[in-house]
């Protein structure tokens, strides 16, 4: 349901809590939509109140989530720092309110589980946050990979660097890897059978600032993600190699999606003396694709699914799958690189293949 055919139905009350560096945004876009009415923004921090109000001169502002469950809300988006995520979430939950809880929606897997457990039983629609799985790009590359355009996929690599703010509360990988980790989650539908990740503390003792993470899946497919708050640049940036193509999202550059031509023809004839394989080059493609802002597509999103009652494309088992590679993960920090299978068997592909219509997720 898009915003249009939300006309005539009264509008979905929303809170926002976290008004922060990334909490502005969503109290920006719900503040912007015609069938919803932004009621309430938290954040104990006033300094930030001068902008909300800006925003959204109609809602009101409190320091305490539980003031903004109770101001007669349907909705509530749970911006907060990490550490607050899973507890907001619950009682939002409990409170019968729909629930959209940004990345990662827990720092435990048993505190994942705990939501989704909740969830299952609350009634309300409950929804990760997986920003990147809205990209027009990324929605571009399943159907790339469904359509087999590809051919095998042999591995995916992503990049997401930059000389960063340092957090308190979550390392690197907790912050950023959840957008890389969802997108794979998105991508293949399916757990990875192992993961490494090794990393180093360089600004704050015990808070890793630069992580490398390799997965390795049943299938064959393997993937490599480098995070980190301490590069020259900001790159964000996702390859996929296949058998037929390769194709790159870079979502720093204006070209968000690059398709290439370009592969191996397979081993060489025994009769040739060459050291080389073989290299097939072709075309680079640049598809069209619609611009829209992946958190505006995500919040469309949220809104059809409460309003239709549909179980969210990013619901509450995706967040669990991706904290289950992000507490193997942080386990093998923990380790210096030895592998760790995930603790959250993936259950079935469907969940993804079912919601996703056509030209948008």
């Amino acid at each position: 349901m898009t915003e249009g055919e939300g006309k005539g139905l009264p509008p979905i009350r929303f809170a926002v809590i976290g008004a922060g560096p990334w909490g502005i945004n969503h109290v920006r876009v719900v503040a912007a939509r015609a069938d919803c009415r932004l009621v309430a923004v938290v954040d104990p921090d006033r300094g930030c109140w001068a902008r909300v109000r800006g925003l959204a001169p109609g809602a009101a502002l409190h320091a305490d989530p539980d003031a903004a469950l109770d101001a007669g809300v349907d909705a509530v988006v749970i911006a907060s720092p990490s550490t607050t995520h899973a507890s907001i979430a619950l009682r939002a939950l409990d409170a019968g309110k729909h629930v959209l809880i940004e990345k990662p929606i827990a720092l435990s897997l048993a505190d994942a589980r705990a939501l989704r457990d909740r969830a299952r039983t609350a009634g309300t629609a409950a929804m990760a946050g997986h920003l990147m799985v809205f990209h027009p790009a990324v929605v571009r590359l399943r159907k790339l990979l469904g359509s087999g355009a590809l051919g095998t996929l042999h591995y995916l690599h992503s990049t997401r660097v930059n000389l960063g703010r340092h957090r308190k509360d979550e390392n690197v990988l907790w912050s950023f890897g959840p957008h890389d980790l969802s997108m794979f989650d998105f991508l293949l539908g399916k757990l990875p059978a192992s993961v490494a990740a090794r990393g180093r503390s360089v600004i704050q003792p015990g808070i890793e600032d630069v992580v490398f993470l390799a997965l390795r899946y049943a299938s064959g497919e393997m993937a490599h993600v480098h995070l980190s708050w301490l590069s020259p640049r900001k790159e964000r940036r996702l390859t996929l190699v296949g058998s037929n193509q390769l194709a790159e999202l870079d979502d720093v550059g204006p070209d968000k999606l690059r398709i290439y031509d370009k592969g191996h023809d397979g081993p060489p004839p025994l009769t040739e003396l060459s050291q080389y394989l073989p290299v097939c080059d072709g075309d680079v493609h640049i598809p069209h694709l619609p611009m829209v802002e992946p958190l505006a597509a995500q919040l469309d999103h949220f809104v059809d699914c409460i309003r239709r009652g549909r179980p969210p494309l990013t619901g509450l088992d995706s967040g669990v799958r991706v904290t289950a590679v992000l507490e193997a993960a942080q386990q093998s920090l923990a380790s210096d690189g030895a592998p760790v299978v995930p603790g959250e068997e993936f259950g079935s592909s469907r969940e993804l293949a079912q919601h996703t219509a056509p030209g948008r997720p």
